[in-house]
């Protein structure tokens, strides 16, 4: 429930006034460049972008190829992009959304973050813990692999978890409300990850990420 005299004013002032705790600790031993930023969004901000998020959007069950058999999930997904910016992932291309006043407004503070300038960003929303992602790297051929990728949390607090490909060293965090986590290259080439299920009752997650799709894929 958001407070009385709650407004978007405050959600905006909110949004570009806090500051994070950022150590500048990579998360990666080797072969990448991750860092988790705390308290980048708090407060009624983060419940108010949580709650617009879940009702301003076609959230639709994901559509994943495996094994040669199509399966739909219980997580829901939305893809929201500029004009054309197709995006294709696990044999299913997915058409974009249009940018809400809100992901508008989580892309400037993420940009400011990050110096990098997105053109896309693939949202889900993850009911509760019996919901995950399965270990992958984001190295889909229409992403630029020059550019990073940032990850939005709000809601629930989950645990995310790294693994390189080859020897299978792993890290692992909880993301929580309202934090970024920046995965820079070449991370996406030598790791993967995945957000962990879990047995312990959490409610709905919504987790944002913003990335640049390279531009001789756009209006494809």
């Amino acid at each position: 429930m958001l407070p009385k005299d709650f407004s978007p004013t405050i959600m905006q002032i909110e949004i570009f006034e806090k500051t994070s705790t950022n150590y500048d600790v990579n998360l990666l031993p080797r072969d990448g460049l991750a860092y988790y930023y705390q308290g980048i969004f708090e407060g009624a901000a983060s419940e108010y972008l949580f709650q617009a998020l879940l009702n301003s959007l076609n959230w639709q069950a994901d559509q994943l190829f495996m094994f040669g058999k199509k399966v739909i999930t219980q997580r829901k997904v939305a893809w929201v992009a500029d004009s054309g910016a197709s995006y294709t992932y696990s044999g299913v291309k997915k058409q974009p959304q249009i940018w809400t006043p809100e992901i508008l407004a989580i892309k400037k503070r993420v940009e400011d973050l990050t110096n990098c300038k997105f053109n896309s960003c693939l949202l889900n929303l993850y009911h509760n813990g019996n919901e995950g992602m399965g270990w992958h790297s984001d190295d889909e051929p229409e992403l630029d692999k020059e550019s990073p990728i940032a990850s939005i949390s709000f809601g629930a607090i989950r645990k995310f978890a790294f693994r390189h490909k080859l020897d299978k060293t792993s890290a692992s965090l909880f993301l929580d409300n309202g934090s970024v986590l920046v995965m820079h290259p070449p991370t996406q080439e030598f790791w993967k990850h995945s957000l962990l299920k879990t047995k312990i009752p959490v409610g709905p997650r919504i987790n944002l990420t913003f990335r640049v799709m390279s531009s001789r894929y756009e209006s494809q």
